[in-house]
């Protein structure tokens, strides 16, 4: 293993970041949002301390289970993660 994947692996999502849960837009149903969100709408499962009330529940999207940690995409901190997700919704929006 590379270093670099092996100090990928090491890394999590950060508690309370909630940044997958605000920037990009989920064209799936999410319990208390049936058409899905749009980009930028903070999702109605995200509490207050920016964690989803649905993790690890069988009712959470499909789409948010498969999204995952990425130092790339969620670099060093919230802010960034935020832009960051924002700048690749925009890029895939048509």
């Amino acid at each position: 293993m590379s270093q670099q994947a092996s100090a990928d692996a090491a890394e999590s999502c950060r508690p309370g970041c909630g940044a997958c849960c605000i920037a990009p837009s989920i064209s799936s149903p999410i319990p208390g949002m049936p058409h899905g969100k749009p980009a930028g709408v903070r999702c109605v499962q995200l509490d207050e301390h920016n964690l989803c009330r649905l993790f690890g529940d069988s009712n959470r999207p499909t789409v948010c289970e498969r999204f995952a940690f990425d130092s790339a995409l969620c670099g060093e901190d919230r802010t960034q993660a935020l832009q960051r997700i924002a700048m690749l919704e925009c890029g895939t929006s048509s």
